[in-house]
């Protein structure tokens, strides 16, 4: 019986699936016969995998087995959890959660184990999450507007906070760079709470860091934060302006989650799994808004997904190419 309730729940998910994400009408007919796992290449604790588990818990329910959160941390851009996936079965039984990484890593690493088009077909598109800058709060400035000034006037004596070659927040920082023209350069740190410490310490001047993880250190203070760097304010942060509020339209830095599976995975099995983390968007509304999230709608079939993705490495990695990045 329990079995029975979450299908008729998974099918009553799917209208959902259907509008948020273009899904075909015609409910699917497979169902997972043993725990989903969903892998994310990073450690607990940072956004990818605090808003996975948030849509996990939910997604278990509709699917009738649980979604299993497994974190595969290693390599540039998540790499040791990206492989996993893409040499997993295709059976709808393993997914990859991932971040603007996958889209990046083919500008860090010069020989991929797979193809981040090629290997995998798109599920759902997990939301967009605006992206904070933050600064040590003894610092003198008090709004974006002083911090470009600020940097201006000490051109070369800054540096940002970087949490690794390529990663969102080292992307945020390299349009920060480039949309006020400062003269400012990265530092690489191991992870997003190295380099919030680095702001937090002062070794660094500002950190750029997907919302749900500085959430808390600007909550409690240890940080300031000074602009969202997205289109709108977000709930969580009603008080502080956007980029473009404060002056600086081209600051606009936005990390995104998406799910993935491996390439030929059946089409019944990836419309389950879009109905089900549509459904389970619709029941984290509220949690997901806390965190910034922000669902894609207009980003909805797998085609779509897929051509989008194809899109952000074109960009991401000539942003990274300006940069002065090249792979390894």
């Amino acid at each position: 019986m329990p079995h029975r309730r979450s299908l008729l729940a998974l099918a009553a998910a799917l209208p959902v699936a259907a509008r948020a994400q273009n899904a075909p009408s015609d409910a699917p007919r497979w169902a997972p016969d043993r725990p989903v796992r969903a892998i994310v290449p990073f450690s607990p604790g940072g956004t990818t995998d605090v808003v996975a588990r948030v849509l996990a818990e939910h997604a278990s329910a509709l699917l009738g087995q649980p979604v299993v959160v497994e974190n595969r941390p290693g390599g540039a851009g998540g790499l040791v959890g990206v492989d996993a996936v893409a040499k997993s079965t295709p059976d709808g039984h393993t997914i990859l959660i991932h971040s603007n990484a996958h889209a990046i890593a083919p500008a860090l690493v010069a020989r991929l184990p797979y193809d981040p088009i090629g290997d995998f077909a798109g599920v759902f598109h997990l939301g967009r999450i605006p992206q904070v800058l933050v600064v040590n709060p003894r610092l003198e400035v008090r709004d974006l507007a002083g911090l470009v000034a600020k940097l201006r006037a000490e051109p070369g004596r800054h540096h940002f906070a970087s949490a690794g070659i390529g990663s969102a927040v080292h992307v945020a920082g390299e349009v920060f760079r480039a949309a006020t023209r400062a003269d400012i350069q990265p530092v690489h740190y191991r992870g997003g709470g190295p380099a919030m410490q680095a702001v937090i310490t002062g070794e660094a001047i500002f950190t750029v860091d997907p919302i749900p993880s500085a959430l808390g250190q600007i909550r409690g203070g240890s940080v300031r934060a000074l602009a969202i760097a997205g289109p709108q304010r977000v709930a969580s942060l009603p008080d502080v302006p956007t980029a473009a509020e404060a002056g600086q339209p081209d600051f606009r830095a936005e990390a995104w989650l998406v799910a993935l599976a491996p390439a030929r995975t059946p089409p019944a099995a990836i419309a389950a799994l879009q109905a089900a983390f549509a459904g389970a968007q619709q029941r984290a509304a509220a949690r997901l808004a806390e965190l910034g999230v922000q669902p894609v709608p207009e980003i909805g079939t797998p085609a779509q997904i897929m051509a989008w993705l194809q899109e952000e490495m074109r960009s991401g990695v000539a942003l990274l190419r300006a940069a002065g990045v090249q792979p390894e």
